[in-house]
C-alpha cells in the first residue's frame, strides 16, 4: 500500500464516519419523550426499517464470519439455514408484531407481565440484558481483524499475542465511544437512518469485491478451476447430514450434531429466527417503530427475502478467495479463516474500494452496535428502572445514561473475546456468536409461545421454573456433562446437538415445563 492510495482510502473511510456522525446528531436534542426516543414516534418509514434490521443482523461478524465459513467449508452449505430464517420471519410477522402494537408496549417483556405477571417480565429482561451484552460484545471484536491484519502487513512481522490484543481494544474502545455518542445523543431514529446509510456501504463494497475477485481469478487462469467446481456439484447448497446405511438413530443423531443442514434450517434455524427477531428487543424495537403493525410486518419479511442474496455474496466471496489463492499461493495467508477476507481487502483491492470495504467493516460493527445499545437501555429503563413508568425526559436521561453503561459492559465483553480468539485461533465466530443465543433463548421463546398461542396455561412461577427447565436441557446437550465429567469421571454423557437446534430444544423443553402450570391471569385476556 502506497502512500497515494492510503491518502484516498482514509478520506472514504473519513467520509463515511462524517456521515454517521452527521445523521446520528441531526436528531439531537429533539426527543424529549420516551416514544419518540425509543420508538421514533412510530412514524419511520417501512423501507427504513427494512434496511435498519439488515444493518443490525449483518453485523463485522457476518462481513468477515461469512466469506470464512465459505473459505474454510468451500460450498454454500451455511446458506441453508436462510430458508429457516425465511420461515421463522413470516411467522413471527403474524405471530408476535400485532400483539406488541395493539398492546402499545416500549419494552416487548411488558406483554409478558400483562400475560403472566412481573416476575415472568423481569426474568425475561434479565435474560435478554444478560444474553444481548455476551453476543453483541462478543462479535464487537471482529471490527478491529482489520486493523490487526493491517498492521502485519504495514510492518512485516506478525504481531505478539499482546500486540494483537492491544490493537483489538484500541479499535472495540474507538467504535463503541462514537457509536455510543450517536446513539445517545439521537436515540432510534439516528440508530435507523446511520442503519440506512450502513447497509448501503456494506452492500456496495461486498459486490465490488465479488467483481476484482472475479477479474483476478480470470487473469490467473482460475476461471477452469471454478467452472470445474460448477459443473461437478462441489458447491452443494442442501446437505440433509445423513449418512448411507447408517441407522435410523444413528442418522438422527447425525443431523442433530451438524451445523448445516436442510433440517437445521427447516426446524434449528426457523425457531433460533423466532427467538431473535420475535423475543430480543434489540430486533423488535426497531419494527416497533413502523407506522403500523402491517409496515412491520412487510420490512420483517422482505428483510428475510434480502437474507438470500446477502449470504450467497459473502459466500461466495469465500469461495472466490479460495479459488483465488489455490492458484496464487501466499506463505502470509492468515490461518484464521475470520481474517482471510481482511487480508484480501488489505492486499488485492484497489484504492478506494479498499477504503470503501474497510469502513464496511466498521459500518456493519456499528450498525447492529447501535441498535443493542439502544434496546438494552430501553428493556432496562422500562424493565427496571425505579421510575419505569415515566414516559417524559426523566426516562429518556435514563436511557441516555444506561447507553454508556452498557457501551462499557460490552468493551469488556468484546475485549474477554478477542483474548480468547487470540489465544484460540482455530475458533469460528458464527458458531461462537450464534451458540451465545442457544442456551438462553430457547427459555424466552418457550415462554412468548405460551403467551401467545394459550390463554390459561402458565404462572408467573411456574414460567421462571420452565425457563431454566429449558437452559438446563440446552447446557446438558451441549456440553455440560463433559465437563462435568472432568471432575466425575463415569458422569453419563449425552450426545451433543449442534448449535442450529439449541433453541429449538430449549423452548420446547420450556414449552411444556410451563403449560403444566395454569395461568391465573386469564381473566384479563
Amino acid at each position: 500500500m502506497n502512500a497515494v492510495p492510503v491518502a484516498i482510502d482514509a478520506l472514504v473511510i473519513i467520509g463515511y464516519f462524517a456521515a454517521v456522525i452527521f445523521v446520528g446528531l441531526k436528531f439531537a436534542a429533539k426527543d424529549n419523550n420516551l416514544e419518540s426516543f425509543v420508538l421514533g414516534g412510530r412514524s419511520i418509514p417501512w423501507w427504513a426499517v427494512l434496511a435498519s434490521i439488515i444493518a443490525a443482523e449483518t453485523s463485522a461478524a457476518t462481513f468477515l464470519g461469512t466469506p470464512g465459513e465459505g473459505y474454510k467449508l468451500v460450498n454454500y452449505t451455511y446458506l441453508q439455514l436462510v430458508f429457516g430464517t425465511i420461515i421463522g420471519r413470516i411467522i413471527v410477522a403474524f405471530l408476535f408484531i400485532k400483539p406488541f402494537f395493539e398492546h402499545n408496549v416500549y419494552s416487548i417483556y411488558e406483554f409478558l407481565q400483562w400475560r403472566f405477571g412481573e416476575k415472568t417480565r423481569k426474568s425475561a429482561s434479565a435474560i435478554f440484558l444478560l444474553t444481548r451484552t455476551l453476543a453483541s460484545g462478543a462479535r464487537l471484536y471482529v471490527a478491529a481483524i482489520i486493523l490487526a491484519v493491517g498492521f502485519e502487513l504495514a510492518t512485516g512481522t506478525h504481531p505478539s499475542n499482546l500486540e494483537q490484543l492491544g490493537i483489538y481494544i484500541g479499535s472495540i474502545v474507538f467504535i463503541t465511544v462514537i457509536t455510543a455518542i450517536y446513539t445517545s445523543v439521537g436515540g432510534i431514529k439516528a440508530v435507523i437512518w446511520t442503519d440506512c446509510i450502513q447497509s448501503s456501504v456494506m452492500f456496495i463494497g461486498a459486490v465490488g469485491a465479488i467483481f476484482v475477485l472475479l477479474r483476478r481469478i480470470s487473469n490467473d487462469g482460475g476461471m477452469a478451476k471454478l467452472s470445474d467446481m460448477i459443473s461437478s456439484g462441489s458447491l452443494t447448497l442442501f446437505t440433509t447430514g445423513t449418512i448411507s446405511g447408517e441407522s435410523l438413530t444413528g442418522n438422527a443423531l447425525n443431523i442433530l450434531s451438524s451445523e448445516y443442514t436442510i433440517w437445521a434450517a427447516i426446524f434449528g434455524m426457523t425457531f433460533t429466527t423466532l427467538a431473535t427477531h420475535g423475543t430480543d428487543q434489540d430486533m423488535v424495537q426497531r419494527m416497533l417503530t413502523a407506522k403500523d403493525y402491517r409496515k412491520s410486518q412487510i420490512s420483517l419479511v422482505l428483510s428475510g427475502l434480502a437474507d438470500l442474496p446477502i449470504g450467497f455474496i459473502f459466500l461466495s466471496i469465500g469461495i472466490l478467495m479460495s479459488v483465488f489463492y489455490a492458484s496464487n499461493p501466499d506463505p502470509a495467508l492468515p490461518t484464521k479463516t475470520n481474517e482471510v477476507f481482511a487480508y484480501f481487502i488489505l492486499k488485492h483491492l484497489p484504492e478506494g474500494l479498499r477504503g470503501l470495504l474497510i469502513a464496511g467493516i466498521f459500518a456493519t460493527s456499528m450498525g447492529s452496535l447501535s441498535a443493542a445499545l439502544n434496546a438494552l437501555a430501553t428493556s432496562y429503563t422500562r424493565d427496571w428502572h425505579k421510575n419505569a413508568a415515566d414516559t417524559g425526559s426523566e426516562s429518556v436521561k435514563t436511557v441516555r445514561v444506561f447507553t454508556f453503561v452498557f457501551a462499557f459492559l460490552m468493551i469488556v465483553v468484546a475485549a474477554a473475546t478477542a483474548f480468547f480468539v487470540i489465544e484460540h485461533p482455530q475458533s469460528r465466530i458464527i458458531p461462537i456468536v450464534l451458540g451465545i443465543f442457544g442456551y438462553t433463548y430457547g427459555s424466552l421463546l418457550g415462554i412468548f409461545l405460551l403467551g401467545l398461542l394459550t390463554k390459561n396455561r402458565g404462572s408467573d412461577t411456574g414460567n421462571i421454573i420452565a425457563m431454566f427447565v429449558g437452559f438446563l436441557t440446552v447446557a446438558i446437550f451441549s456440553g455440560l456433562p463433559e465437563l462435568l465429567g472432568q471432575f466425575l469421571p463415569n458422569f453419563p454423557n449425552p450426545p451433543k446437538i449442534a448449535f442450529p437446534f439449541r433453541i429449538l430444544l430449549g423452548s420446547i423443553a420450556t414449552f411444556g415445563c410451563a403449560s403444566l402450570f395454569s395461568s391465573k391471569r386469564q381473566s384479563n385476556r
